[in-house]
């Protein structure tokens, strides 16, 4: 099932990256930050998480962290959703478990790639 969970604390940037996401064939859940992002989680995996970097509370690293340490964390293709473009940050990523990265803002045949890229369904 083509599903999608959005971790973003910016209402507008959900509504907009949903919108995106649903045009694509998804069905969609959301949260406004990575503790809550985690507690969706554990009632059923999404296939595709598009993830902020900068939330309060959770931010998007610790929540990556905690989402690949959990049983069946590793199944989700992560999106990293961000507007930092330095190198150590896209690393440092990349080391906890993101599959790939896109740089606010974005459109829908951006996003389209980038879930092909990363073998999404």
């Amino acid at each position: 099932m083509k599903t999608c969970l959005i971790v973003e604390d910016s209402g507008v940037i959900r509504r907009v990256e949903r919108r995106m996401m649903e045009e694509l064939g998804y069905t969609v859940d959301e949260a406004e930050d990575g503790q809550v992002a985690l507690d969706r989680c554990a009632g059923g995996m999404p296939a595709v998480i598009l993830l902020d970097w900068v939330m309060p509370g959770m931010d998007g690293m610790s929540f990556l962290r905690a989402l690949r340490a959990t049983p069946d964390g590793g199944g989700p293709r992560v999106i990293f959703c961000t507007s930092l473009t330095d190198m150590a940050s896209v690393t440092e990523a990349a080391a906890a478990g993101a599959d790939e990265f896109v740089m606010k803002p974005f459109d829908r045949e951006t996003l389209a790639v980038k879930l092909a890229t990363v073998g999404a369904p």
